[in-house]
């Protein structure tokens, strides 16, 4: 699949995904005998994880070492582990803070429905 096709696809800019390539989040893509990159399901797969990480707020360095440690094989298996344990409790905090951040907004929201509602029926 070309880097256009593969940009739609993913709602990825190309430069985005040569990016991703060239800093190793994603291994290097296979190319056509012209030199033109030509994605195939590996590499998208790549592209789905390393989407669905940064979407969650993986930081980069983190994306990285893990796609680094994945290349080394499976003696790395227990370190890439432990990378995503760490991002996962990253998230739930993250998770955490927004929801109460979310609970705080939906307080002041109803908060100023009442008040809305009181003036509408002529209380002060």
């Amino acid at each position: 699949m070309t880097i256009a096709k593969v940009s739609k696809k993913y709602g990825m800019t190309a430069d985005t995904l040569r990016y991703y390539e060239r800093i190793g989040l994603i291994p290097p893509v296979p190319r056509t005998p012209g030199g033109i990159r030509n994605y195939d399901a590996e590499s998208c797969r790549w592209i789905e994880l390393m989407k669905c990480m940064r979407s969650a707020g993986v930081q980069i360095e983190a994306l990285i070492e893990y796609a680094a440690l994945f290349r080394q094989g499976d003696d790395t298996v227990e370190r890439r582990r432990e990378i995503l344990v760490e991002q996962k409790a990253q998230l739930l905090a993250r998770m955490a803070e927004m929801q109460r951040s979310l609970d705080k907004l939906t307080y002041k929201i109803e908060n100023y429905d009442k008040i809305l509602q009181e003036k509408g029926d002529g209380k002060p």
